[in-house]
């Protein structure tokens, strides 16, 4: 039996902040570090031990793998990060209050971005600091490459086929998975994994620091979903 453990991570100063964080990398919050270190202690009650974690390229995925490994007492697994499994990239909505956003464009407008399925925040622009091409991490890449915003829909499409290419194989040989990533990553990838249509993902809700266990067949069928 293969094991999903799929981790969104604990609460940043952004989400404190009530603002669109996206590519933003921006550390957790105190309680955002509470909250990783009690998904390691709940991991541990279930006996739920990964063979291999998987994290974005933000820190406050990554360090809420760390936190909730550390308790757990199982730093030594090998950790595999990609971009990949950022969070969507919430273009000139980036670092911006969410009710100072949703005041401009109006509440339609707003929801239509924010909970939608395929409307992508205003993009941003030549020159704008925000773009990921200005950030060290990305200097290897093609600007070109690298999004300037995102729908959920471009989220999912490359969320979900690093799922495929990375993760599968370790489900497929039967291991235990760890996934530290964001909301909508998050969201994506429970979209593809449950068949969930674009209405249905609306409502949609990952928790901070609430760690979601799938239970695969060795056909890879889906057989269990526990929070």
């Amino acid at each position: 039996m293969a094991r999903l453990i799929l981790l969104r991570h604990g609460q940043s100063v952004y989400n404190l902040e009530n603002l669109f964080t996206g590519w933003t990398d921006v550390g957790l919050s105190d309680r955002g570090v509470e909250e990783a270190k009690a998904a390691g202690r709940e991991l541990k009650s279930r006996g739920l031990y990964p063979d291999i974690c998987f994290t974005s390229w933000l820190k406050r995925a990554i360090h809420t793998a760390q936190l909730a490994l550390s308790e757990l007492g199982w730093e030594h697994i090998d950790a595999v990060r990609s971009w990949k499994l950022n969070e969507r990239h919430y273009g000139a909505w980036q670092r911006r209050g969410k009710a100072e956003v949703e005041k401009e464009v109006g509440h339609d407008a707003f929801v239509a971005v924010r909970r939608g399925y395929d409307t992508p925040p205003p993009p941003l622009l030549d020159g704008d600091p925000r773009l990921p091409q200005f950030d060290p991490k990305y200097a290897a890449f093609d600007p070109a490459s690298l999004p300037r915003s995102e729908s959920l829909a471009d989220t999912k499409a490359r969320s979900v086929a690093y799922y495929e290419t990375a993760v599968v194989p370790q489900l497929r040989e039967g291991k235990t998975v760890l996934v530290s990533a964001h909301g909508n990553s998050l969201r994506a990838l429970v979209m593809h994994l449950e068949n969930l249509t674009p209405q249905e993902v609306v409502s949609l809700e990952i928790p901070t620091g609430k760690p979601i266990l799938y239970t695969f067949d060795r056909e890879m069928k889906l057989t269990g979903k526990e929070r």
